[in-house]
């Protein structure tokens, strides 16, 4: 029988957190193993231009996470395709297994598998996800050039979204479940007044339509007066927020409402486990600080396993 061998530190998840928390421990020449997630790159690949990037005056999403994935390998650091489905916790070496039906052994583990963005969870929704349906607007907005649109959602990624499509179409519509925009002010400043953008507050999407094999429209409905009315639509971008990944950690680390509960820094409830980015960040949710979070978490590590091998 083959013995599997156990490694320093595994990271989970391959976007700002993930490969921070990689080039940190191997600059630590800690060996590390990365487990790249569903997602390779992250959220960020999904991103139009990021403006608030240091040294990055302005720079597409994608072209930014791959400048991070290869100077995290150029380092030495191990990248391991799938994700982690399953894990044990409860005794060192920590044990891991992957979609790739691949088993893994660990000293140690930084958590930074992110979020994933949220659905509405309404009719249609699922039977029209990619063809009409998205929450991508950089991967499938070019399929809709001169289309009409609608965004769902008026924080910062709807409106960020809302404002990108605008290059591809004079017709959309932002649909905010409030009574104004949630997101940042200079977010906001994109799409207010913006000659191709119709916002429409206190409306909530109740179904999406479509002919079987294309969406067609949408219902809505206003909160207020309970009226119901259809939009014609040939897209609809759904961008209501994150959900963290962390359905594998259940039973095996504290959470708060789905994301990882953190003590010291970047420790969790296991000894030996810790996290970073937006799996356990409530608040600032940018890629900036998921990178700090990765920093910290690498130096946790290397404290920690110093402590634990003297």
């Amino acid at each position: 029988m083959t013995q599997i061998k156990i490694h320093d530190v595994v990271i989970l998840g391959s976007g700002p957190a993930g490969l921070t928390a990689g080039i940190y421990t191997s600059r630590a020449n800690l060996k590390p193993i990365l487990v790249e997630g569903n997602k390779p790159g992250g959220q960020l690949m999904s991103t139009s231009f990021v403006e608030n990037w240091p040294a990055e005056k302005k720079i597409m999403g994608p072209e930014l996470m791959m400048k991070m994935i290869n100077q995290t390998k150029a380092l030495g650091c191990e990248f391991i395709s799938g994700e982690v489905t399953k894990v044990d916790f409860s005794k060192k070496p920590f044990t891991l297994w992957t979609s790739e039906n691949e088993e893994i052994k660990a000293n140690s583990v930084i958590i930074a598998t992110g979020a994933t963005p949220l659905k509405l969870k309404i009719p249609g929704e699922t039977e029209y996800w990619t063809k009409g349906v998205s929450s991508c607007a950089v991967c499938d907005g070019p399929f809709f050039q001169g289309k009409k649109i609608v965004v769902v959602g008026g924080g910062n990624s709807g409106v960020e979204n809302a404002a990108f499509l605008a290059n591809y179409s004079d017709n959309i519509t932002l649909i905010q479940i409030k009574n104004s925009l949630t997101a940042s002010p200079k977010e906001q400043e994109r799409v207010l007044n913006h000659p191709k953008i119709n916002i429409i507050y206190n409306t909530a999407v109740t179904e999406i339509l479509g002919d079987g094999s294309k969406v067609t429209g949408i219902n809505i409905k206003d909160i207020a007066s309970g009226k119901n009315q259809t939009l014609n639509t040939d897209a609809v971008f759904v961008s209501i927020g994150l959900s963290p990944n962390t359905k594998p950690f259940e039973g095996q680390l504290d959470l708060d409402h789905g994301y990882i509960k953190l003590k010291n820094h970047s420790e969790t409830s296991a000894d030996g486990i810790f996290a970073a980015g937006d799996v356990a960040d409530y608040t600032y949710k940018q890629a900036i600080t998921a990178a700090a979070d990765g920093c910290k978490a690498a130096q946790d590590v290397e404290r920690y396993l110093k402590i634990t091998k003297n």
